[in-house]
């Protein structure tokens, strides 16, 4: 069995050896993001995954050991397991002490499942050739605490480790033979900074994350597909409104930016916190028509 999918393996990448570019995709954010309440046994089959590359890493911050990956090798598109988290109670029972932010990487053992799904599939929907994704993402993240590229520190530590995995991905590709151009970032991201010191903030901070992505993967023109989960709260945050703005603030203003509604995509009940698999595949799915949209806009096609 090892023996058959090794060569199963092998015939996929070397299948793409015989391709000079592949279009990449990153895949960064918070628990929307990583999949967390989208439960890998509920992901319907497709066989087309096994046309894209997939790297990742996913997990809770800062990030580390814990984490769930692909030990920073290339492998096909797949849901990704639980990994190795903390736990959350001491084997006597009792809370354990000294974790920091411990949520679990995925809301069951079974491992779980983000947009990269519904996004790679509805992108073979729109004819497009199958890509290359990265997928960096961890739950409860906000902007000021985790993604900052200008702290050298914990705040920092999910940007620089975003940074780090694609660098090693694209290298690892080239090896290869495999040249990827970075196309998008689908950003799913915000829960965290819904709250009455950040979200004022947050349209800076956003703006200037990307700014500094773009450059750090020397990729101008890379497109920021932003979105949030708009029902976060269970529709009583009164925050949620100021990023939802602050999103759609960068996408009028940045010609690389777009804003994408995320609103009636199944959530999981009673806290509406997560997409479930159903509301994951959806969001997936509607950042690559937004992206498909835009590039037949911008091309003068109907």
């Amino acid at each position: 069995m090892k023996t058959l999918f090794t060569s199963l393996l092998l015939l996929t990448f070397g299948s793409a050896l015989h391709s000079e570019d592949r279009d990449l995709v990153l895949v960064a954010g918070q628990s929307n993001a990583v999949g967390f309440d989208a439960y890998a046994s509920e992901l319907p089959a497709d066989p087309g995954d096994k046309a894209v590359l997939f790297w990742w890493r996913c997990g809770d911050p800062p990030p580390d050991e814990h984490d769930s990956s692909g030990a920073r090798k290339w492998t096909t598109l797949q849901p990704q397991p639980l990994g190795n988290p903390l736990p959350k109670v001491t084997p006597s029972g009792g809370t354990a002490t000294g974790l920091k932010r411990q949520y679990g990487n995925f809301g069951k053992p079974e491992g779980g499942f983000g947009p990269e799904m519904g996004f790679s599939r509805e992108w073979r929907k729109q004819g497009k050739t199958p890509l290359a994704i990265i997928k960096v993402a961890f739950s409860g993240t906000s902007l000021e605490a985790d993604w900052d590229p200008g702290d050298t520190g914990e705040g920092g530590a999910c940007y620089r480790a975003l940074i780090e995995e694609s660098k090693a991905a694209i290298a690892a590709a080239k090896e290869r033979g495999i040249r990827l151009q970075p196309r998008a970032l689908v950003w799913v991201q915000g829960e965290s900074d819904a709250n009455a010191a950040a979200a004022p903030l947050y349209e800076n901070a956003l703006g200037e994350m990307l700014a500094q992505l773009r450059h750090d993967l020397e990729a101008p023109e890379l497109m920021a597909l932003l979105g949030v989960n708009t029902r976060f709260g269970n529709g009583k945050n009164p925050h949620v409104p100021a990023v939802v703005a602050a999103q759609k603030s960068l996408d009028e203003k940045d010609p690389l930016c777009l804003y994408v509604d995320t609103a009636g995509a199944e959530t999981l009940e009673p806290s509406h916190t997560h997409f479930t698999a159903a509301g994951t595949l959806e969001v997936g799915s509607r950042f690559a028509r937004a992206l498909a949209g835009a590039e037949a806009a911008n091309s003068g096609k109907p």
